[in-house]
C-alpha cells in the first residue's frame, strides 16, 4: 500500500508542478478569465448533463417497474433525447458566442505593439514604435505593462506555430506569409509562462518563453533601459570575453554597440537580464551559458548554434563572463 501511495504522488507531482507553472484556470489577462469562465460553464453543465443521464441509467435499470415503464413512453424519449439537447446546446453555443466575442479591448488603441516571430525553436520579440518601425529586439523574454492593452503581431518564416501563454490569453497561431494579431491586457503584476502550442519539429517541447508583466512606470524604465547600446567591458576578462565572441558569435549574434551584427541568432545586447536562456530550457546565470555555449547540441538537439567545445575553459568563463555583464 505505502509502494502504491508513493507512486501515485510521483505520477501526481510533475502535474502539479507544471499547474504551477501555466494553467488557463488561473486567469490574469481579460481574455484568459472569459476563457477561464467558458470553461468552467461548460464543465458544470456537462457534468450536471451527465449526472442526469447516469440518474436515469440508473432508473432504468434497478428502478421499480412503474419508473421503468414511464421511461420508456415516447414523449419522455422525445422530450429527452431531442428536445432537451437541442435546447441546451443551442444556449451553451448562444452564450459561448456571446462570452467569446465580447472584449473590452477591441475599440481601445493598444499602448504597446510588440511583433513576435516564431523562429526554429525560439521567439524574436521586436517593439514596434507608433510608425511599425522597431525600437529594439530581444528573445524569449517579453515584458508588458499590466491594465493596458498590448498587441501582439504574430509571424512566421518557417514552420506553423502557435503562440499561447495560457494565464493571459487564448492561443493564436503564427502563419507563413501571414499576420495574425493578439490583443493581451494583464490585470496584475507577474511572471507568466508561454508555450508554443503548436508541433514545429523535434524540439517544440522546448520552445517556451516568458511574459513580465510590470508597473507600467518600471516598463518605461525597461524599455529606455533596453533601447540603451551594451555597456562596454569593464575590466581585462570581459573584454577578453568581447573579444572571443566577435571573433566566434558576431556573424549570427547581434550585440548594439559592438561590431557583431548577425541577424540569424538572437539579439543579446542585454542578455544577463533575462530570466531564462534557449527558449526557457536554462535559467541564466554564468554556469549554464558556459554550458549553453560548450554544449548547446546536447542540450537542445538540432537547433541551429553549433556547440563551440573546443574553447578552453578560460576562453569560456570569459565569453560567459562578459555575457552575464550586458544587463
Amino acid at each position: 500500500m505505502l509502494h502504491l501511495r508513493s507512486t501515485v504522488l510521483l505520477a501526481i507531482l510533475p502535474i502539479q508542478a507544471s499547474a504551477d507553472v501555466q494553467s488557463v484556470l488561473r486567469p490574469h489577462g481579460e481574455d484568459a478569465s472569459r476563457i477561464a469562465e467558458i470553461s468552467w460553464v461548460m464543465f458544470i453543465g456537462a457534468g450536471v448533463i451527465f449526472l442526469l443521464v447516469m440518474i436515469l441509467l440508473a432508473v432504468a435499470l434497478y428502478g421499480k417497474p412503474q419508473a421503468r415503464t414511464l421511461l420508456g413512453r415516447r414523449s419522455l424519449i422525445v422530450a429527452g433525447g431531442l428536445a432537451f439537447p437541442i435546447a441546451v446546446l443551442s444556449a451553451l453555443l448562444a452564450y459561448n458566442l456571446k462570452a467569446a466575442s465580447s472584449s473590452a479591448m477591441a475599440d481601445t488603441a493598444p499602448a504597446v505593439r510588440i511583433e513576435v516571430v516564431g523562429e526554429m525553436w525560439w521567439w524574436r520579440v521586436r517593439y514596434l514604435a507608433a510608425n511599425g518601425q522597431p525600437l529594439f529586439e530581444t528573445a524569449n523574454d517579453i515584458r508588458i505593462p499590466y491594465g493596458q492593452p498590448v498587441e501582439f503581431v504574430l509571424k512566421s518564416d518557417n514552420v506553423i506555430h502557435s503562440f499561447w501563454v495560457p494565464e493571459l490569453a487564448g492561443k493564436l497561431d503564427m502563419v507563413p506569409g501571414h499576420v495574425n494579431r493578439l490583443r493581451v491586457q494583464a490585470k496584475n503584476a507577474g511572471v507568466f509562462r508561454g508555450q508554443c502550442a503548436e508541433y514545429c519539429g523535434a524540439q517544440h517541447a522546448k520552445m517556451m518563453f516568458d511574459v513580465q508583466a510590470l508597473d507600467p512606470g518600471d516598463f518605461q524604465q525597461w524599455v529606455a533601459a533596453q533601447r540603451e547600446p551594451a555597456r562596454k567591458p569593464a575590466d581585462d576578462t570581459l573584454r577578453a570575453g568581447q573579444r572571443h565572441f566577435l571573433q566566434a558569435c558576431a556573424q549570427c549574434h547581434a550585440i548594439r554597440g559592438t561590431a557583431a551584427a548577425g541577424t540569424l541568432g538572437p539579439d543579446l545586447t542585454h542578455i544577463g537580464s533575462r530570466r531564462s536562456l534557449a527558449a526557457g530550457v536554462l535559467p541564466n546565470n554564468v554556469g549554464t551559458l558556459a554550458g549553453w555555449i560548450a554544449g548547446g547540441q546536447h542540450i537542445k538537439p538540432d537547433n541551429a548554434m553549433p556547440s563551440f567545445n573546443r574553447l578552453s575553459s578560460q576562453d569560456l568563463r570569459a565569453v560567459a563572463q562578459y555575457l552575464e555583464s550586458l544587463e
